[in-house]
């Protein structure tokens, strides 16, 4: 009968018009009774999961995505990275965009400082570059990162506007280069549904400390990147799965402060 039911459920989609929504809906079908089945779910489970979820969507609102933060905690979205980059191991790999970037930022000169909060200065820099070798001239390059006190500055009002955000053009050697400070651990929102999963489970909501990047250059496939410090305790803990191994880096000291030299190699569409 269990698998009869299954069958008769996923049937009734039979005629959907759309190839693409049939097969997810089924597909989604399918996964569901089995995993039902798989732990033995009772109602009370399913009811105190229901609530969950509703309590999940009423903590969104125009600013904040409960959903997206546990898509993220659950490492589904990293897996939707995973899924839709394109692998070429001569190319920057991708990592999770988040819920803190901004469009509209200006635009800074090379080697600008982006940073209005005091902290451990750092320069970074590098070249943006193709799968062949070839720099890539006038490519945009947008970056974010947290202050000192480990929050964004779309968070925080008393940071100053556009603080720790930075929008650059490559020059024509493809290289860029910034100053700003270093960035810090911080927790994600835990006042919601997601995190007392987390401290039901006996998770961590800490990220390890990171800059995000945004690369873009006509003709191919935009990057969506971090850099992830080395030295941070969470490096290998990260509460949503974003850190890979080849964007971990290591703040160099460098004249009372630190340097980063790291290039980024772009996948052409016509390769994608």
């Amino acid at each position: 009968m269990n698998e009869s039911l299954t069958q008769n459920v996923t049937e009734a989609f039979s005629q959907c018009d759309d190839a693409r929504t049939k097969e997810i809906v089924t597909a989604l079908v399918r996964h569901l009774h089995a995993f039902a089945r798989e732990v033995n779910l009772t109602h009370d489970e399913w009811r105190h999961g229901i609530e969950f979820l509703t309590a999940t969507g009423k903590k969104c609102d125009g600013i904040r995505q409960e959903f997206i933060l546990l898509s993220d905690t659950l490492g589904l979205s990293i897996v939707l990275d995973d899924i839709n980059q394109h692998h070429d191991e001569a190319a920057t790999e991708s990592s999770l965009l988040g819920p803190f970037y901004r469009d509209g930022v200006k635009h800074s000169a090379f080697a600008a400082n982006i940073a209005q909060s005091d902290g451990e200065p750092v320069f970074f820099h590098g070249v943006v570059s193709d799968v062949s070798g070839k720099p890539l001239a006038d490519a945009l390059i947008e970056v974010w990162q947290t202050a000192p006190n480990g929050m964004y500055e779309g968070q925080d009002p008393e940071q100053p506007e556009g603080n720790l955000r930075g929008r650059f053009r490559t020059n024509a050697q493809g290289a860029y280069a910034f100053h700003s400070i270093k960035p810090t651990s911080y927790p994600i929102p835990t006042d919601g549904p997601v995190g007392q999963m987390l401290l039901a489970t006996g998770r961590h909501p800490m990220r390890p400390a990171h800059i995000h990047f945004r690369i873009d250059a006509p003709g191919y496939e935009s990057l969506t990147t971090a850099l992830y410090s080395s030295d941070d305790p969470y490096v290998n803990s990260d509460a949503v799965f974003g850190v890979k191994p080849s964007l971990v880096i290591e703040y160099v000291p460098n004249d009372g402060g630190y340097e980063v030299a790291r290039d980024f190699t772009l996948i052409a569409k016509e390769r994608a």
